[in-house]
């Protein structure tokens, strides 16, 4: 797995005392020992057969230059071979582009493309009902 490229920014990072260069050669056993709780758990259990669809589509794109890989698998982990990678997560509504950075190593795809905006009230009065129209002056 060593031939994955490494953005040159991304050299000095480490994820739990280790560089990028040695995740990526470590063997998912161990690798599966440096995640958090939650995240261990699920991998120990397996991948469900739609997220080893979307890894043999990482490991192609990763052959081919591939730029976005869009998929709907928001408790898909992110692993150290996705790293450097778009990835389009579904929030329900449309595709959100993700960039896979060091940071996110033990984390869900679904925890960076957010399935909620922010509310943002407007003053009563502007484009509200008919009632809103009538408020008093301070």
């Amino acid at each position: 797995m060593s031939n994955i490229e490494i953005d040159s920014e991304w050299k000095g990072v480490r994820y739990r005392g280790y560089t990028i260069d040695k995740l990526l050669d470590i063997p998912m056993d161990d690798l599966v020992k440096l995640f958090p709780a939650r995240e261990r758990r699920s991998i120990i259990r397996g991948f469900t057969p739609q997220q080893v669809k979307l890894l043999q589509k990482i490991r192609k794109a990763r052959k081919v230059q591939k730029k976005v890989i869009r998929t709907h698998l928001r408790n898909m982990i992110i692993l150290p071979e996705m790293l450097g990678l778009t990835i389009a997560v579904y929030n329900g509504k449309e595709f959100v582009p993700v960039k896979v950075t060091p940071e996110m190593l033990g984390k869900r795809l679904g925890e960076f493309s957010p399935t909620t905006k922010s509310v943002r009230h407007g003053e009563p009065g502007l484009k509200a009902t008919r009632s809103s129209m009538f408020t008093a002056l301070k």
